[in-house]
């Protein structure tokens, strides 16, 4: 197995997949194989990709964000924002972890906007106690 180098071009290439995507997000697998019992992804995102407010109820997330601008938002159970973070790379802000039963979302502020995301377990759909049941509950899966 060979090294994924993680420079401009592989985040170029996701971006570009990313820009050409109908919900205009794309992510990259870095797992070592399918089996592998974890989360570890890019995740490129152009403005105006809708993610729903939505929780993980069985891992925390963490995100790094490599290029771009991005606003990670917080919600209470009823849906109202209770904090803000700007994630620039470089700047004050640059990863966050997003604890386990947090109701979150986010709004890309800059195209061609990439993050690292890592979570515990494998990939799956989120179940629909995980989506917010209300306004801002967007229309996309995460």
């Amino acid at each position: 197995m060979s090294a994924v180098k993680i420079d401009e071009a592989l985040l170029d290439k996701v971006g570009g997949e990313a820009i050409r995507s109908e919900r205009l997000r794309m992510n990259y697998d870095l797992r070592n194989t399918p089996e592998d019992n974890s989360q570890r992804m890019l995740n490129a995102l152009e403005m105006g990709t809708v993610l729903p407010i939505h929780r993980h109820m069985h891992t925390s997330e963490t995100i790094v964000i490599l290029r771009g601008h991005l606003r990670e938002d917080f919600y209470d159970d009823g849906g109202r924002l209770t904090e803000s973070f700007d994630l620039r790379p470089g700047g004050p802000l640059f990863g966050l972890n997003i604890p386990v039963g947090q109701w979150h979302s986010f709004e890309v502020l800059e195209g061609g906007t990439v993050i690292m995301e890592a979570k515990d377990g494998k990939w799956a759909l989120l179940t629909p106690e995980e989506l917010f049941p209300g306004p801002g509950s967007g229309t996309i899966p995460g």
